[in-house]
């Protein structure tokens, strides 16, 4: 990791002498203002009560026991959580409505992440941590921060850390994609940072829409957005002669490059750092932009949130002067943004239309993750009747 004169630093005393260090975060937040040295004495309870007033925990004591604190705080909360939802219901009062009722679990996210997030570990110029019994995280934090420099102490959160071990764990493994072909040779590997293909549905849509006909064996694609590469790789491994797959992102572009790479597909794929599209008429764009308009709160959530539908809007508008003729745009999109009222149907299509765009067809998948038939989720009635779809589309 290499600091620069505007990297955020965190202060406090110990020992009555205050110090200084680095600060990390990931979700760019601002180093805590209230900081006190902590060990094992440090309860659950009080933990609790004091990250919710805005304290943070600079630990000082067995990395172990740090995290079953963590683990005990995130228990509170839960409590808290279902204690305030029966509460209600035993007054009698129903649910808020759609988008207020998704506006308050943002919140309640972020307020959940702020608490997790105050439990802080030090870490060495060489990403050691100065701790008794700490993990070894030298792999884990390189991947996610890049190379050790001389930055002397820096300092993280715990739950951000356990973050990176985890996506360094997935990176390894990669996840099994069925549509590319036969275990083991059909694994995704994606990097920190780089949202992970878990979501099934809209690969086995991509996977079976029918291909324009210049795509049939030759012809050439783009992937707008394509993060791990993985539908950039579908579609070499479909038979489409060559992929121009974008990204505005640098640690999309280093992963998608080594799916590619990895997959054998780097003959048919070529990778380009763009906002939106690659400067050249394509027989077929595809595009899985972000579902829900919202603002991202962390790199990881750009995936996840588009601010004023600005990608999805940007697509639809730049689509028809990207394509040749006969040629199709396909929107891999979910309709839980309409079931949670944050963008309608009718606003679609009149994009759709606006853009000089007509549909041609649709092709609909449920989703088979297990939020969407978990009961207990906050927002489960929004998410048991989505749909995920892929948008045919062609010049009007």
């Amino acid at each position: 990791m290499h600091h620069t004169p505007d990297t955020p630093t965190i202060q406090w005393l110990e020992d009555g002498i205050e110090h200084r260090a680095h600060w990390q975060s990931e979700r760019l937040l601002p180093p805590p203002r209230h900081v006190m040295v902590a060990d094992d004495t440090l309860t659950a309870d009080a933990a609790y009560r004091l990250a919710s007033e805005g304290k943070a925990f600079l630990w000082r004591s067995d990395f172990q026991n740090a995290r079953q604190l963590l683990q005990a705080m995130a228990r509170r909360l839960d409590k808290n959580a279902e204690y305030k939802k029966s509460k209600a219901s035993k007054a009698g009062k129903s649910p808020e409505e759609y988008p207020q009722r998704f506006h308050l679990y943002r919140q309640a996210q972020a307020q959940r992440s702020r608490i997790l997030g105050s439990i802080l570990i030090p870490f060495q110029a060489d990403y050691s941590i100065p701790l008794r019994r700490a993990p070894i995280v030298l792999e884990a934090c390189t991947e996610a921060w890049g190379e050790p420099g001389p930055a002397g102490l820096t300092v993280a959160s715990l739950r951000e850390l356990m973050g990176m071990v985890g996506a360094h764990e997935w990176r390894k493994k990669g996840v099994e994609i069925p549509a590319l072909g036969r275990a083991p040779n059909n694994r995704i590997h994606p990097y920190y940072g780089v949202f992970s293909p878990v979501r099934g549905e809209y690969i086995d849509l991509v996977s079976k829409a029918p291909l324009p006909k210049a795509c049939v064996g030759g012809g050439l694609a783009m992937d707008v957005g394509t993060g791990t590469g993985v539908l950039a790789a579908l579609l070499a491994k479909r038979g489409v002669g060559r992929v121009l797959a974008t990204d505005n992102d640098a640690r999309a572009l280093a992963c998608a490059q080594f799916n590619i790479q990895n997959l054998g597909f780097a003959a048919q794929v070529a990778l380009m750092q763009a906002e939106l599209f690659a400067d050249q008429p394509v027989d077929l764009v595809v595009c899985n932009p972000p579902w829900l308009p919202g603002k991202p709160t962390s790199p990881i959530e750009r995936a996840v949130y588009d601010e004023h539908s600005s990608m999805l809007k940007g697509f639809l508008a730049g689509l028809a002067g990207r394509l040749n003729p006969g040629g199709e745009g396909w929107l891999v999109l979910s309709d839980l943004a309409e079931h949670l009222k944050l963008r309608s149907r009718e606003e679609l299509t009149a994009w759709i239309a606006a853009a000089g765009l007509r549909v041609v067809d649709r092709l609909d998948a449920k989703p088979k993750h297990g939020k969407a038939f978990d009961a207990t989720d906050p927002l489960f009635d929004a998410r048991s009747k989505e749909l995920t779809s892929l948008w045919r589309l062609v010049v009007a």
